[in-house]
């Protein structure tokens, strides 16, 4: 059975709402950021600064509508909460992972950010380490992607901070994409074994991709089924994320996911994405602070309403159970 210790347990509370709810707004894009950033400035590599004054710009206009934020550690979390861009009322999640991965044998692997470290998320106060994995249950470095989540999970454990798993599905023939209908016809079952297989090694939450393809499964009786059983086989709170899909078909994700077990959402580009075609600051201001705001609090009200508190799915037995002289026997890290 999973348990909580005084550590995770705050940090989750600092990550959900008054409900228990989950509602998440993700800031940790590099790679996919900085693209979208050579398009936006018009330059060929934007510097390390005009990155982060564009992070700055989304987190000041989101991070007050939202119950927490994930930060990348190059240009997030540092930058971010030295300028005050995060109230201290939101909860902060740090990425732990390099951006990117390594192609071994048509297998994928994720890289841990150098001179970062779980210790240190937890320095800086940070309420939760995540950890970005690609895998596909029958790649040859599944094995190898595995070892990575222990070694994250066992130093979370160490440093008693709360520990959110992303793993994202990929397709294992060479020239195929997600989207190719071989590939989608078996989205639901990698996304369930990818969580029956994750999970047990140390997750606290896990944060799950939509385990149907929107453009491949239609029948929303199937859809829902493929849902409830990621609640049952996840057995700890899950939340879902966007990946990149437009925003009208993530609401409708967010509503079906969170009828069927999910504790919220933690959501990127589906809220902000757009924002970045335009190039004139006060334009991109303007969008982010109306469109992206209106788009955030639906997601919010759709969670609330409709989402499970993460309480529920952790069995009271999990919880730390304080008796006298409790102090004496709580782990003491290092």
């Amino acid at each position: 059975m999973h348990t909580l210790t005084y550590g995770k347990l705050r940090g989750l509370q600092q990550l959900a709402n008054e409900s228990g709810i989950f509602t998440i707004t993700a800031l940790d894009h590099r790679g996919s950021f900085e693209h979208m950033l050579r398009q936006t400035l018009g330059v060929e590599s934007p510097s390390w600064e005009a990155v982060v004054t564009e992070k700055e710009r989304l987190a000041r206009a989101l991070a007050p509508h939202s119950s927490a934020i994930l930060l990348d550690p190059i240009y997030g979390a540092g930058p971010l909460l030295a300028r005050g861009a995060v109230p201290g009322t939101v909860g902060v999640l740090i990425a732990c992972e390099q951006s990117g991965y390594e192609s071994v044998n048509e297998g994928r692997v994720t890289i841990l950010q150098p001179n970062w470290s779980v210790a240190a998320i937890k320095r800086m106060g940070a309420a939760a380490v995540k950890l970005l994995l690609p895998y596909h249950p029958e790649a040859p470095t599944a094995e190898r992607q595995e070892a990575i989540v222990r070694q994250v999970a066992a130093e979370c454990c160490t440093h008693d901070i709360a520990f959110l798993l992303e793993p994202m599905s990929y397709p294992l023939v060479k020239g195929q994409k997600k989207s190719d209908p071989a590939f989608a016809v078996r989205l639901p079952e990698i996304v369930i074994e990818t969580a029956r297989r994750l999970v047990p090694l140390g997750v606290d939450v896990l944060k799950a991709e939509f385990p149907t393809d929107p453009s491949y499964h239609r029948d929303e009786k199937q859809i829902r089924a493929v849902c409830r059983q990621l609640t049952e086989v996840a057995g700890v709170p899950w939340v879902l994320l966007s990946a990149g899909v437009d925003f009208a078909t993530f609401q409708r994700q967010v509503e079906i996911g969170c009828e069927e077990g999910a504790s919220g959402f933690l959501a990127g580009r589906a809220i902000w994405q757009e924002a970045m075609a335009f190039t004139d600051t006060a334009a991109r201001d303007h969008f982010l602070r109306t469109i992206a705001v209106s788009r955030l609090r639906i997601l919010v009200n759709i969670a609330n309403y409709r989402a499970t508190p993460w309480t529920e799915r952790m069995p009271a037995a999990s919880l730390p159970q304080a008796a006298e002289g409790w102090h004496a026997t709580y782990p003491k890290a290092g």
